[in-house]
This record gives structure tokens, sequence and C-alpha cells, in this order.
């Protein structure tokens, strides 16, 4: 499968490009970009053309894979789609359900297959922790990731500082979160210090997950946890943080055996707009105050 690639900043660089180009059975066909010097820097690094326009780069290819902010890529991604060409996408995929709900019209009109990138599903940690609690009765979980962005490649990135750790890497424990527990029907929340967010998830079954996020933590606090509890005790999934590589060649395998088969992913574009869903509920339980539904 002939990949473009939209995006130059460091995820679509370090991760992206550099999985699409290590795999045997794709091909990275050109780098797209909003500056086309930096495409084509991109590019040069991995022997394939920098683009100007992006409709030149997607009459080349049979996919895109796409690492812009979330409010690029959206529009983006219905763009490719309505030219036909399969989605390997970035989280979340649209900035408000609006924007998720287009993505998802562009996608099944076209018939063209959809990942989303979250990064633990395409680890084999999480589909064992995945198989473990689908055994169990369960009776909720937890999820918590603090980080700092201080000094990381992310710092500068103004969508993550305007959005903070909620839209950020609130899509990674949902990620986990929901298919073990089921969908979310209402959230509330409260904030903490900085970009700090603590939720409560109500799921569709009756049981309840907590969730707490944060980029701007001090360094020595960061630290990811996810478990889930029921009759079996508490299932705790270990996820490999420094694997995006790896995992991203399996989202890459799976997208293309969705393009093969004609099958829709469990991480699919409509998986995707449920995520934006939460998130947004997430948002108004922040202003009001109350226990929103999703």
């Amino acid at each position: 499968m002939r990949f473009g690639l939209l995006g130059t900043g460091f995820w679509a660089k370090e991760i992206h490009a550099a999985a699409l180009a290590a795999h045997p059975t794709a091909e990275l066909v050109g780098v797209w970009g909003r500056d086309i010097a930096k495409a084509k820097a991109v590019g040069a690094e991995f022997d394939v053309a920098g683009y100007a326009d992006v409709d030149e780069l997607l009459s080349e290819v049979d996919a895109v894979s796409i690492a812009l902010p979330p409010d690029v890529q959206a529009p983006l991604a219905e763009r490719a789609a309505a030219a036909g060409k399969h989605l390997l996408l970035e989280k979340p995929i649209a900035l408000d359900v609006a924007g998720a709900d287009r993505v998802v019209d562009a996608v099944r009109a076209a018939g063209v297959a959809s990942v989303v990138f979250f990064t633990f599903r395409f680890q084999p940690e999480t589909s064992s922790w995945l198989e473990q609690a689908a055994r169990t009765t369960l009776a909720g979980g937890h999820a918590s990731w603090l980080s700092s962005l201080a000094g990381s490649p992310f710092d500068s990135s103004p969508w993550r500082k305007e959005h903070g750790a909620l839209w950020d890497i609130g899509p990674h424990a949902l990620s986990v979160l929901v298919p073990a527990l089921g969908p979310v029907v209402s959230v509330q929340a409260g904030a903490g210090l900085r970009d700090t967010v603590h939720l409560v998830l109500i799921h569709e079954s009756g049981v309840a997950s907590t969730v707490t996020l944060s980029h701007t933590v001090a360094p020595m606090s960061a630290g990811t946890e996810f478990f889930v509890h029921g009759d079996a005790g508490r299932i705790v999934l270990i996820p490999e943080e420094r694997a995006a590589v790896r995992a991203f060649a399996v989202a890459v395998d799976e997208l293309i055996a969705a393009a093969v088969t004609g099958g829709t992913h469990p991480c699919d574009v409509g998986f995707g707009r449920d995520v934006v869903a939460v998130l947004e509920t997430a948002t108004r339980a922040l202003a009001s105050g109350c226990r929103e539904q999703v």
C-alpha cells in the first residue's frame, strides 16, 4: 500500500515516517506539510519527495497517514476520503463532535478503511489485558496519566497547550477503558492545578471509572496507571511507553487488512468519533460543574 504522509512535526517524522519507511508491505511515497521547506526536509530524510500540493500527493497514493493538529487533520481527512484514500489518523480525530461526524460521514460515503492510532491499542500487552478483562465480571476501573510537557518534543505544540491533557492523552485513557467497560453515557469533571483534570465516567453497563490526566505535573511525578477491577481482582495494564514505532507498524498492518477485506477496525473513525463525544462532554462538565450526558 502506497502512503502519503501529511505532517512534518516530531511525531510525523519520528513515528509515522520512520515506521512507514521500514514497513515490509507499505511504501512511503511522499510528505506534505503546511511549510513546503519542512516537507522537503522530512522527505529528504526518507528519500521521498516533499509536496506543496496535497492533491498532487493524494493522486500518487492509496492511503494517507496524518500527523497534524486535530483541527487541521479533520478537513484533510475528509478530503482524502473523498479522493478514495484509506486513512490512518491521529487522536483525537477532531476537536468537536461536528468535525468528527464529518470525517465519519466522508469515510462511510467513500467506503474507505480507517484506523485511528490510539497507541496502546496496537500493543500486545493491551490485547492480552482486554482479553483478560472480557473474561471477568467488572465493577469499575481507573486510568491515571501524569506527565510534563516541559522539555519534551511536544512542549511547543500550540494545540496541546490550548486544549491540555484532556484532549491530548485523554483519548488514550478512553481507548482502553471503553472497550473494557463499555460506552460512556455521562461524565462528571473537576479541575486540578493548571491543566490537571479529574473525571468520573459512568458506563452504559452501570459501572463507573475514574480518570486523572495532566501535562503539567513535576517531572518526578510523571507516570501512568491503568486498571479494571472485578470478581477476579484488579487487572493492571502496563503499556510499553517507548514502543510507538512498533505499535504504528501494527496499525499500518491492520489498516491494510481492513482495506483488503472491507472490514471495520475496532479503532476506526466511528470509535474515534465516540471518543471525541466523551471529551466534548467532559469539557462541558468542567464548565458547568454538573454531570453531563454524552
